[in-house]
């Protein structure tokens, strides 16, 4: 099979032990098109980010850069600004067709919690080579807010495929004029671009702002934290905003997505010569996001953007990254938002899950 592996392959991955885990895997770990990762019950504070290197383990480079160890089995706080090496319950034995890729999910990245999964031997984050085996990682890094941890919380996931997958721009184009992968026009090139939305209907209010000082977000909390305590709104009038250097913003995208069952998508950075920012921090758009048949209809991208070197002016439609959409090695039996409580179906501009809805 070639292909992204849909939820039943997932599944039969775990029977055969391709993927093997310390504490049994749960059902609702299982997406449509990707595997939700748990943390262990230590993590440990490093000096710096690293990557293991060709032929070293991450414990023995963990010698190394490890400052001190927390037990997380009570919970603990994972400070904003340090770094953190969390080793996963998940391990795997893949076969050699067939290589991994991660990356944070969704509201991992809308905190600005940067996640990446290092493995031994690695010489790049979140990318796992065919026939790796060996145990995972996640590298923690909370840039805006500081987080209270557990063993078994699930902040970043894994896709896995066969083959290439990866639709060309004539496919794309095909594609969309069978089935619309966005309202309106469709812009492609090395994938389907999207821009940001700046005019939202009926409100000046375009996106948010992370404060700089604020408390604790424990991330089991869901719907429980005032949005004004951690966050300021960003209004817009004329379609424009400046971007601070170094701030966090929750942004929207102007184009509804959709997202096909027999397709998964990833969001993919945008050419740094549009501006000196970034847009990409949770990736994986799994199949049936935007679907009308699972409830998806007007599904927006959340842009989580953080400007670097100098202020920047975003403005209304300015096209900030694309969508890369690969087959599916078969249709999933499950879709996102389809009976699995996926939390971003059918969203405009939102906040992660722990905070309170406006209004």
């Amino acid at each position: 099979m070639t292909g992204v592996c849909p939820n039943q392959q997932i599944e039969t991955m775990i029977a055969s032990g391709a993927i093997g885990a310390e504490v049994a895997v749960l059902p609702e770990q299982i997406q449509p098109a990707s595997l939700d990762l748990r943390l262990g019950t230590v993590a440990y504070r490093v000096r710096a980010s690293f990557l293991a290197g060709d032929g070293n383990t991450v414990a023995d480079r963990l010698r190394e850069f490890e400052m001190h160890r927390i037990d997380l089995t009570q919970g603990a706080v994972l400070e904003k600004g340090c770094v953190y090496l969390v080793p996963l319950l998940e391990s795997l034995a893949l076969p050699n067709d067939m290589s991994a890729v991660a990356n944070a999910k969704s509201s991992t990245g809308r905190l600005d919690l940067l996640t990446r999964t290092i493995t031994d031997g690695g010489t790049e984050f979140d990318r796992v080579p065919a026939g790796y085996t060996g145990p995972l990682y996640a590298e923690i890094c909370p840039r805006s807010f500081s987080v209270l941890v557990r063993p078994g919380m699930r902040l970043n996931q894994i896709r896995f495929r066969q083959g290439q997958a990866v639709l060309s721009d004539a496919e794309l184009t095909a594609l969309h004029a069978d089935t619309p992968l966005v309202d309106g026009e469709a812009v492609i090139q090395d994938g389907l671009g999207f821009s940001v939305d700046l005019r939202l209907q009926d409100t000046d209010l375009v996106g948010y702002r992370a404060k700089p000082h604020t408390g604790v977000i424990d991330l089991d909390r869901i719907g429980q934290y005032d949005p004004a305590e951690y966050w300021e709104e960003v209004r817009s009038r004329d379609g424009r905003i400046i971007l601070d250097p170094g701030a966090f913003y929750i942004l929207v995208s102007r184009e509804a997505v959709h997202i096909p069952p027999q397709y998964a998508a990833e969001m993919a950075p945008y050419l740094a010569m549009v501006g000196e920012f970034r847009v990409h921090y949770a990736g994986f758009f799994d199949p049936g996001f935007g679907h009308a048949a699972a409830g998806g209809t007007g599904s927006r991208g959340v842009l989580e953007v953080r400007c670097h070197e100098a202020p920047f002016v975003l403005e209304h439609g300015q096209v900030v990254g694309r969508l890369v959409y690969e087959r599916m090695s078969e249709l999933p039996t499950q879709l996102y938002g389809a009976g699995i409580a996926s939390n971003y179906q059918g969203q405009g501009l939102k906040l992660s899950k722990h905070f309170k809805s406006a209004g």
